[in-house]
């Protein structure tokens, strides 16, 4: 009994609302779902990957194989997933949730994270988002990567603590930079404040971004997150870029 003032006022929503391909719009069954046609055309990232780099292997190299990125420059985190690769469709949701204010994607966008890595979500202590620098935060208004954790803590009841991680020094953006040049911008431009510790140390955290490109803000957090004491961290974005020298 219950669930029926929640069922009845979901079905309004739907009349009014009715749920559309959020890659073309065309409407189908369910929110946050792709048509039949759009389907293809989003490469979601499944087993066989590398689990430091969440990058797909061209084929099953068996348990416990790693990239030959991982064994080079093994990152300061402990396991890495994406949903989907980050083209096509899949950027331009990224680019709307960021730039034209679509909010309304993070719930589902969180629902595709979920299903790539329920292991990392099992595990996690805590979720954190990467953040913005405050000045960015005010000209933007929202942080995405952390209206993407939100969603995954509602859906997982894991603790959300937003505040854990700050960025403290003011970067320019990582677009267009070389993998050398994205290290530069945002070495050292986190950190855990001293109130947060309580939150970070003995936790296993996973640490929430909405694109892995080069791995340099998602190496400077963990870095910061390992400093004040966290028993492990992983990460979990919504789309990987394949161009590991962007």
């Amino acid at each position: 009994m219950r669930a029926w003032p929640r069922r009845v006022s979901d079905a309004v929503a739907d009349m009014v609302f009715p749920p559309g391909c959020v890659a073309c719009g065309r409407r189908i069954a369910a929110h946050g779902a792709l048509c039949a046609s759009c389907w293809p055309n989003v490469r979601f990232l499944a087993e066989p990957l590398c689990p430091v780099y969440g990058t797909p292997f061209t084929a099953d190299l068996g348990a416990g194989a790693v990239s030959a990125r991982a064994i080079a420059d093994p990152p300061p985190w402990d396991r890495s997933r994406s949903a989907v690769v980050y083209d096509g469709a899949a950027r331009r949701f990224v680019l709307s949730l960021k730039f034209q204010d679509r909010q309304d994607q993070a719930g589902w966008m969180a629902d595709w994270m979920a299903r790539a890595a329920p292991d990392l979500l099992a595990d996690a202590s805590v979720i954190v988002p990467v953040p913005l620098h405050w000045r960015r935060f005010f000209l933007r208004r929202f942080n995405q990567s952390a209206l993407l954790a939100h969603a995954l803590a509602k859906k997982t009841g894991k603790r959300f603590i937003p505040e854990a991680l700050a960025r403290i020094k003011p970067t320019v953006t990582q677009r267009g930079l070389t993998r050398d040049e994205r290290n530069t911008n945002v070495a050292r431009a986190f950190a855990v404040p001293e109130a947060r510790r309580i939150d970070v140390e003995g936790r296993r955290v996973l640490l929430i971004d909405d694109v892995f490109t080069t791995g340099a803000t998602l190496a400077a957090s963990a870095k910061a997150l390992r400093k004040a004491g966290a028993s492990g961290v992983d990460c979990l974005t919504f789309a990987l870029v394949l161009k590991p020298d962007v």
